[in-house]
This record gives structure tokens, sequence and C-alpha cells, in this order.
């Protein structure tokens, strides 16, 4: 008697274990790739943009109100010389944002005070308040801000994957602009995106928020830094968008260092990295339809 042959299964199993193997030495590449990219320090876009971004100065909580009373839709304000410096010019007819500037003074100390310590010869103290007039960005013309490298390319059909792999997961999706200027904020069974984005970063921005919902909504959040936390949701979005083809330059690279994440930081968490990795580009394979799929638990891979 013949029994029917069980090859079908055993070839089955096999193009399984390789194409995990492959998935794997995909993910070990691409990690290879972002820690190359930190290892080689700032790109001259985070520098450029670093520059810029330390010339606009941080207001106070008074003169926040003031601006956005009188502009609400203002995104970086400067002052006329700021704007200058940056190679923009305040159009001609527009009013500028007032608000409060500190004037300092300077007060000396006894000679016999003085001379015990040179360096601490004069304080600067508060002597009051002056208006001083500040511009919106949308009120200047002139040379580009620089900003971060940003993710290009065709996500395909990949987009709808991963949206219906985290619908899989009860996790809600929302669009809202409130969050501007965040792209995306992940907030525990709740991802909310910034609408407007391309194809492409809006996929890695998913990606991201995804990673922070995999890894950072549970006891591991309070035993990782935000530094750690963001690192490793970066360096998912990257390797998950290295690997359906995004061409995405130093972007994860230049968000990590503004995060003071680094090469070693990455190393450290590379396990974790690579297993969320695998458990999403699982999630973006085209499924045939004769096999039943199990559910996979996202959620898993925090344990």
């Amino acid at each position: 008697m013949e029994y029917p042959s069980n090859n079908n299964h055993n070839s089955s199993s096999n193009r399984g274990s390789k194409e995990k193997t492959a998935t794997q030495q995909l993910i070990k590449q691409n990690v290879d790739s972002l820690i190359q990219q930190l290892e080689a320090g700032r790109s001259d876009a985070l520098t450029a943009y670093l520059t810029a971004m330390s010339r606009f100065h941080n207001y106070s909580f008074g003169n926040i109100l003031e601006i956005a009373r009188q502009k609400p839709d203002a995104t970086r304000v400067a002052g006329l010389y700021t704007w200058n410096q940056l190679g923009r010019r305040v159009k001609k007819g527009e009013h500028g944002i007032r608000i409060l500037a500190p004037i300092i003074g300077f007060k000396r100390k006894p000679q016999e005070e003085a001379e015990k310590d040179l360096t601490k010869q004069n304080v600067a103290v508060l002597v009051g308040f002056r208006n001083a007039y500040v511009f919106d960005v949308s009120q200047t013309d002139g040379a580009e801000l620089p900003e971060h490298a940003s993710v290009t390319g065709d996500v395909g059909e990949n987009r709808d994957r991963l949206i219906e792999f985290i619908a899989s997961q009860g996790i809600e999706l929302e669009f809202n602009e409130r969050i501007a200027p965040a792209m995306g904020v992940s907030y525990g069974g709740k991802i909310v995106l910034l609408p407007g984005q391309s194809k492409a970063d809006e996929f890695s921005t998913l990606v991201h928020e995804l990673a922070h919902e995999m890894l950072h909504k549970a006891d591991r959040r309070t035993t990782t830094t935000k530094t750690v936390r963001e690192t490793e949701a970066e360096a998912i979005a990257f390797v998950v968008g290295k690997a359906v083809g995004l061409q995405t330059g130093t972007a994860s690279a230049d968000y990590i260092q503004l995060y003071h994440g680094n090469a070693s930081l990455l190393a450290e968490s590379l396990e974790v990295i690579q297993k969320a990795s695998a458990v999403i580009l699982a999630a973006l394979e085209t499924k045939p339809e004769i096999e039943e799929q199990e559910p996979q638990d996202a959620m898993a891979v925090a344990s």
C-alpha cells in the first residue's frame, strides 16, 4: 500500500524557513547601515537645521500667549536681525508681533568682594521689560530654511497592509492637524498622524508610532529613557522603510541624534529592534489566500 507523500508540507516548511532567514539578514543589513550613519556623525542637513533652529529664541509662556493671540497661525518667529542673518527679509507692509523683551542691567559688587572673585565682579539683574517685535516665517521671503532629510519612494500596497495590521492589534488610527508640529503621536491604543504628509513620510511616521505602541506602552516604558525609546522607534522605522524600498537618506540618523541617541545605544537595543521589525515586516508580506494565518500579537515583542 502506498501512503500519501509529505513532500508538499516539507517544501512549505523549508520555504518558510528560508524566507525567515532572508528577512533576518535584511533586518541586520539595514541596522548595520543605520549604525554606520550614526558613527559617521551628524549629516550636513542636520548640522544646518540645528544651526538655524539655534537662532530661534525660546519664548516665555507670556510671550507665547502674545504670539498666539496676535498671529494664531505662526509657526516660527524671530526678530528682524535673525531673519536677515538667515537670508530672509520681512515682506513690505507686514506688521510685527509685539512681545516683551527683558532689559538686563549689571549690579556692581563692592570693591572688596569683587577682588575676592574676579569672575563675579558684576552681577546681571533684570531691570524691566521693553516692547520688541518679531515676525513669523510666513511674513518673510528669501532663502529656504534648512529642514530634516525626508523619506521618499513608493510605499505601494504596504500602507494599506500596515493600517490593516494596526487595526488588527486593536489600535485606533486618527488624522488630526492639532498635533502639529509633531508628525505623529502614540497615546497607547491610539495613533494620531498629522494629515498632509507624503505617502513615504506618512508610512515611516506610522511605523515609528506603531513601534512605540508595541514596545513603550507597557512596563518597559518605566525602565527606558526617552532617548532609548525614540532611538528604538526610529530605528524600526528605518529598517522597515528600507525593506519595502523607501529611500530614507539620513532622515532616521538625524532624528535619533536630535534625541542624543548614538550607535552604541542602538547596538544595545538591537534584539528589540530586530524582533519588532520582523513582526511588522511579516504583517506586510502578501499572504496566500489558501493558507489560514493565525493573528499575530504585536504587543508580545515587548515582553
